[in-house]
């Protein structure tokens, strides 16, 4: 596993911008040149021993990030934590896991299947959560999935790595505010996630989100290769709260609605 945090995150963020073309462009969009503070990346994976969010939790617990809070979203069969490291300027990072057990039993077959090939060494390697994908996987295999769990179908069609990163507004320069940010994307021909509205959130839940729709880009499978959305960019600004520190946790209503920038149904 990774020693240097900033190596971690570099090289997530290397594999990110080459699944998400857009994001660079956005990035160079909102930031002109300076850097940009990430509020959090996302993981996705599977509630199955081999890779389950504890697994991959351990490559950001061993740099000293700490467990922060739970998630569970109902409709879609996940749970999710959150995790924060003592340094509040190195980014949050928000890891979900399918319950597999919830789906149906050629769904928990395929997964099963697909897991499986995954080598359990590869799991602690450095590289683990930007390696991609670890198994052999068709085009069909994929479409079934995607009927049942747009989630399972991400996981199984990219694997393991940033599903996306955040621009942290209340550090962005030039923009107070979210819908400052999105109309500047709108103008420059971005499409937005408008699923539960544009911005997720509201300042009483001491958090707004939103984010771009995920680029599609081209996937090989086993028998083709298919154009398909792979990932997107979120901005989120936070809140105070009663104390004056900003708020660090996520609200689960909004994070419903982001998993679904990733939605190859439309």
């Amino acid at each position: 596993m990774h020693t240097d945090i900033n190596a971690l995150f570099s090289a997530l963020w290397q594999d990110y911008i080459q699944m998400t073309p857009s994001a660079a462009k956005v990035h160079q969009l909102l930031g002109q040149g300076k850097p940009i503070i990430n509020d959090h990346i996302a993981l996705r994976t599977f509630n199955i021993a081999k890779v389950n969010l504890e697994v991959l939790a351990k490559h950001f617990t061993s740099l000293g990030y700490k467990a922060c809070g739970d998630y569970k979203f109902e409709q879609k069969k996940l749970i999710a934590k959150h995790f924060e490291h003592p340094d509040p300027t190195l980014p949050k990072v928000f890891i979900s896991e399918l319950l597999v057990e919830e789906f149906s039993p050629s769904l928990q077959a395929t997964i099963q299947g697909l897991i499986a090939q995954v080598d359990v060494a590869s799991t602690v390697a450095d590289n683990f959560i930007y390696s991609g994908r670890h198994w052999e996987l068709d085009s069909s295999t994929y479409e079934i999935l995607l009927e049942e769990s747009e989630y399972a179908a991400w996981v199984a069609a990219f694997g393991y790595r940033a599903n996306h990163f955040t621009v942290f507004i209340n550090y962005l320069e030039g923009f107070d505010t979210l819908e400052a940010v999105n109309d500047t994307l709108k103008q420059a021909g971005f499409v937005l996630n408008t699923a539960g509205g544009e911005i997720k959130g509201s300042p009483e839940v001491l958090l707004e989100q939103s984010s771009t729709m995920a680029d599609k880009i081209d996937v090989t499978f086993r028998d083709k290769t298919l154009a398909i959305p792979s990932c997107f960019y979120e901005f989120a600004l936070r809140y105070p709260k009663a104390d004056g520190e900003l708020y660090t946790g996520f609200v689960a209503a909004s994070a419903d609605k982001i998993f679904e920038s990733t939605n190859a149904k439309g």
